[in-house]
């Protein structure tokens, strides 16, 4: 599959990033399709080549600077910050303030600096083509320009669950490589490159009422640089996040329109906060699909074909996230707002306690007996998780060795460095082996997001969101309305992470920074919310009314023809939707790469391989 294919057979939008040099313009041929859009370097030669929507791009002297994506900077500023640039590193600076989430580009004297956003949602990578590094925003893009193959032992890994940092940095194929989230891709000449780090989380320090302020007014211009001059849509489940974000889009100028889908389960009060929200929104209009409509989890596995550079587990709900989206267009909608994002940013991770508890014990014993009783963690595995003082390489590589275990309890997930990753009972040995292997090469040196295991957790987290969401928007996008999630924009990130985390995460109050930022923009009676609907019903109604799909998707599996799985055990496991063990999502993994190489095909050479690329 060349690159160009990638483009026009799937309508996908990506760039790459070249530097000035004279094999340059036959490596664009490798990678650019014949409408591709094109910004030179001032000798001529490529420099940003692809499909793109929102850019910004200025010159001044031997600079120049380009903004791919959303951010309302003007190309006058712009070409203000390129006449002032004596070193890409002064870049840092601007990275850290300008609201949006976007790509930033630069080039100085040959010296190329490509970056995506500290949260996540944009990403780069590069390769090594012809003796040229280039970048993009698409692993795979790279991938198709080199004729690489997806990495046989990381498809392994991604069938772990769930799956630690830092494996889900590490793009699927070895000849391409990965930058985090965070640091920048630095190149010299053609072929010189390292990573260069321009971003840390904030110092938690901050009251509630000392933050809310800055909350309010990030997430405020999260939504503002969106709705512009726009007729838009928006997620209004009844949920605080949606519902925050629906509110402020309703202040703009924006012609709004409010979508609700409401659960299956009679107990689901989804719909009552949503519709008790519609009544101070009297200009938006309001529209609640029909819930027997609402398309279940499992749904439409075996008609999925978006061409995304990894793994998704975004493909369960694909169905349903896609559903309404015709229609909203139909209706006028340019772009269609989502309050994904707010549960991971918002609130935060139990983890913080661990240290607490050494600085601050009473308190941290009285807030942990309230979380005890809210979540029901057992007393000895809290205190054992609240003692383990491992380091996140240690517990890394000791996880390694236990790949086989019984699942951990869940306290651990939540008061320790994450939940332990394992293997499933479907996986061959030499899968086993293979993602262990994979796992053990990481932990010789990983190193922890954070070193608080808190903020740590909260870091994971969010990108884990974030690289789901950026499948979802691609996904989104194809079906003709794209999505935004403003509250992972980095500056709403940074914005609620200088909460201090005694006041964010509480057993008392549900998301108390949120109803603090949102006062007097949300209703009060919508802030009381203390819960939000978990779609089980939906979750396990899919499962039996789609257990024939799940079985059709194991028939010619092409991780079974890779040795990754035993086809019989998953069909076997999905002629019986009501086992008590798929109440859990040990399935979303390994559904994800399933559904992840069938879309690939024709993949050249990958079916039948058995040997690591």
């Amino acid at each position: 599959m060349s690159a160009t294919d990638h483009k026009t057979s799937h309508g996908v939008a990506h760039f790459a990033v070249f530097p000035d040099c004279v094999g340059a313009p036959a490596v664009v041929r490798r990678i650019g399709s014949a409408d591709a859009h094109i910004v030179p370097h001032a000798s001529g030669r490529p420099w940003l080549v692809g499909h793109w929507g929102d850019i910004v791009h200025a010159e001044a002297g031997r600079a120049r600077i380009a903004i791919i994506g959303c951010c309302p900077v003007e190309q006058r500023e712009l070409a203000r910050h390129a006449a002032q640039l004596r070193d890409v590193a002064q870049l840092d600076h601007l990275a850290r303030t300008l609201p949006g989430s976007f790509h930033l580009v630069a080039e100085l004297d040959g010296c190329l600096r490509v970056q995506g956003s500290a949260a996540g949602l944009r990403l780069v990578f590069h390769a090594e083509v012809d003796g040229v590094v280039v970048a993009a925003d698409r692993a795979d893009v790279l991938a198709a320009a080199i004729g690489a193959e997806p990495d046989r032992s990381r498809v392994a890994a991604r069938l772990l669950w769930p799956l630690p940092h830092p494996l889900p940095e590490q793009s699927m194929w070895r000849q391409v490589a990965a930058v985090p989230p965070g640091s920048a891709l630095i190149v010299r000449g053609a072929a010189q490159a390292r990573h260069s780090r321009w971003w840390n989380p904030p110092q938690a320090v901050r009251s509630i009422a000392e933050a809310a302020p800055d909350m309010r007014e990030a997430l405020t211009t999260a939504v503002d640089v969106r709705t512009r001059g726009r007729t838009v849509s928006c997620d209004l489940s009844g949920g605080l996040d949606s519902t925050s974000v629906a509110f402020l889009a309703a202040r703009s100028a924006a012609k709004l329109l409010a979508s609700t889908w409401p659960g299956r389960d009679r107990g689901d009060t989804d719909l009552w906060w949503a519709l008790r929200a519609a009544q101070h929104l009297p200009e938006v209009e309001h529209i609640v699909w029909p819930a027997e409509q609402s398309p279940l989890v499992y749904a439409d596995l075996l008609g999925i074909d978006d061409l995304v550079d990894e793994p998704t587990i975004g493909v369960m709900d694909r169905a349903r996230m896609l559903a309404h989206l015709p229609e909203l267009r139909d209706r006028g909608s340019e772009l269609h707002l989502t309050g994904i994002g707010g549960d991971n940013v918002a609130w935060c991770s139990e983890a913080y306690y661990h240290r607490l508890l050494r600085r601050r014990p009473l308190f941290a014993l009285r807030q942990l007996r309230g979380f005890r009783a809210l979540w029901q963690w057992p007393l000895a595995a809290s205190a054992r998780t609240l003692a383990d003082a491992r380091s996140y390489r240690r517990w890394l590589a000791d996880a390694t060795d236990d790949l086989t275990g019984p699942p951990p309890p869940p306290v651990e997930g939540s008061l320790g460095w994450g939940a332990a990753p394992r293997v499933f009972a479907w996986m061959t040995a030499d899968a086993v082996d293979l993602a262990g292997r994979v796992l053990r090469e990481s932990a010789a040196t990983a190193r922890p997001l954070a070193p608080d295991r808190g903020m740590h957790g909260d870091l994971e987290q969010i990108r884990a969101c974030t690289r789901l969401l950026r499948q979802w928007d691609e996904m989104a996008a194809r079906a003709g309305l794209p999505m935004a999630s403003p509250f992972l924009d980095d500056r709403v990130v940074e914005a609620f992470l200088t909460v201090r985390p005694e006041e964010r995460v509480t057993p008392w109050h549900y998301k108390p920074a949120l109803a603090a930022a949102m006062r007097g923009i949300v209703p009060d009676h919508c802030l009381h919310r203390a819960n939000k609907a978990q779609a089980a019903l939906d979750a396990s109604a899919g499962l039996r009314e789609h257990c024939g799909d799940l079985v059709a998707l194991w028939e010619n599996s092409r991780l079974a023809e890779l040795g990754l799985v035993d086809a019989k055990q998953l069909r076997d496991l999905a002629l019986r939707p009501d086992t008590p063990a798929l109440r859990e999502a040990i399935l979303y993994s390994t559904i994800a790469c399933e559904v992840w190489l069938r879309a690939l095909e024709p993949a050249p050479n990958l079916k039948g391989r058995r040997e690591c690329s």
